[in-house]
């Protein structure tokens, strides 16, 4: 396989084991039938569906590499680092992991009883229903409650509303460390990425600090094109990552057919002067058995 920038790969893709409602095994369908060649699934802050969708994609002839997106704070705000090409059996990272999500369920019925306040009820129950994974049930959860009880159109309706900073409804959460987020990945032989750096509405100095502090742990590199970001900041963001010597990666951040704004495989390639993430975990990607 050619592992240059035309690379037909998709790295940031989710499941029913975290806030997708595709199973890891639909995924690799639907990225095959997409024209992906190289694959990730990424779930939010768990890596229970890796060996579903190592086992899936090798049945289909679909190169995998192990991922995760985690979930950790800084400056004010949430920002995700995707991991790729670790050993998904690292103790460290499993309980790394099961402690980021661990308060979860306590922050869900937090966040129904806020909503509760402002007339719309039974909101935990009604997240629960769209929950693969009890242990990650998340803001999303709760979107899609709303717009199918009514209460809003759709899932960036419900976020406008409800669900971020100042509305009823928003509950923080305490997240991992950027540190932390980076070693479980790095010492699990993976490669940390910054995902969709374009939606964090950071100040060119708090985005050139979190780029350095992330280099600093260890991080080697930010996604470029991705689902979220325009066509401008691809170009941006290439230059952000020749710059500071980060690898390039690209993922269209999947997480349903009906929400999701890209689907599988279908995201421009990487400009050809960028190192694509993949060219340094080439020994990492699983092929058929």
């Amino acid at each position: 396989m050619n592992l240059d920038a035309t690379l037909n790969a998709d790295l940031h893709c989710h499941s029913v084991v975290s806030d997708g409602t595709l199973t890891p095994e639909a995924l690799v369908e639907r990225a095959k039938a997409g024209g992906v060649q190289l694959w990730s699934l990424t779930d939010h802050d768990e890596i229970g569906g890796q060996q579903r969708a190592i086992d899936a994609a090798r049945a289909a002839g679909l190169a995998y590499l192990t991922g995760t997106e985690i979930s950790v704070s800084f400056a004010g705000r949430v920002v995700h680092i995707v991991g790729l090409g670790f050993d998904h059996e690292s103790p460290e990272m499993i309980e790394g992991l099961r402690a980021t999500r661990g308060g979860r369920e306590p922050r869900a019925r937090e966040m129904a009883a806020s909503l509760a306040r402002v007339g719309i009820h039974g909101a935990f129950e009604g997240a629960l229903q769209y929950v693969g994974n009890p242990d990650l049930i998340s803001r999303t959860h709760f979107a899609r409650f709303l717009v199918e009880a009514g209460h809003c159109t759709d899932v960036p309706d419900v976020f406008r509303r409800y669900l971020t900073d100042g509305k009823p409804g928003f509950v923080p959460h305490k997240w991992a460390a950027l540190k932390d987020a980076v070693g479980w990945i790095t010492r699990a032989g993976g490669i940390a990425v910054i995902a969709h750096p374009g939606r964090y509405d950071f100040t060119p100095t708090e985005e050139y600090a979190l780029i350095t502090e992330f280099i600093g742990h260890g991080g080697r590199g930010i996604e470029v094109v991705t689902g979220s970001h325009t066509a401008a900041e691809f170009v941006q963001y290439a230059d952000t990552a020749l710059e500071f010597g980060l690898l390039a990666s690209r993922g269209s951040d999947f997480h349903c057919p009906e929400e999701s704004r890209i689907d599988l495989g279908a995201l421009p390639p990487l400009a050809g002067r960028l190192t694509p993430v993949w060219a340094a975990l080439e020994d990492r990607i699983h092929h058929r058995a």
